[in-house]
C-alpha cells in the first residue's frame, strides 16, 4: 500500500506576504455604450476583479472578502442604468469594492466581446489602491 501524501512542510522562515481574492469571467448584461445603436439595449460584459487584502490570516469567512459581494456590486451597478463607457463601469466597480476597508488594492478588467470586428474583445483595466 502506498504511503499517504504529506502536506507541504512550512519552512520556519516562511511568512505570509499577501492574500488576493478574485472573480474571473463574471458575465453581466449591461446597458453600455456611447453609440446610438447601443442605447436601449443590453450588451454582454465580461469582468475580472482582483482584490488584494494584505498579509492576514484567514480562518473564517469574516476574515476575508466574500467574492459574492463582487457579483452583487456589479449587479447593482448594472441596475443603476445605462453607462456610456466601459472605463466608467470599471472605475465605479473598483470604487465600490474599495468600500470594504479590508481591500488594499483592486484591479477591475472589463471586456466588451463583439464590439470590435476581428477582436475577441476590447475593454479596459483599472487599478485603485489605498
Amino acid at each position: 500500500m502506498p504511503e499517504p501524501l504529506a502536506p507541504f512542510p512550512v519552512p520556519a522562515a516562511a511568512r505570509r506576504e499577501g492574500l488576493s481574492v478574485f472573480v474571473r469571467g463574471l458575465e453581466v448584461q449591461a446597458g453600455i455604450g456611447v453609440h446610438a445603436h447601443e442605447q436601449g439595449v443590453l450588451q454582454r460584459l465580461v469582468l475580472d476583479v482582483t482584490l488584494e487584502l494584505g498579509a492576514r490570516p484567514v480562518d473564517r469567512l469574516a476574515d476575508t472578502v466574500n467574492y459574492e459581494t463582487v457579483a452583487e456590486a456589479a449587479a447593482k451597478l448594472v441596475a443603476e442604468g445605462h453607462i456610456g463607457l466601459v472605463e466608467t463601469f470599471a472605475e465605479r466597480l473598483a470604487l465600490a469594492c474599495l468600500e470594504d476597508v479590508r481591500v488594499r488594492r483592486v484591479t477591475v478588467r472589463v471586456e466588451k466581446p463583439g464590439c470590435l470586428p476581428g477582436a475577441v474583445a476590447a475593454g479596459c483595466e483599472v487599478a485603485y489602491g489605498r
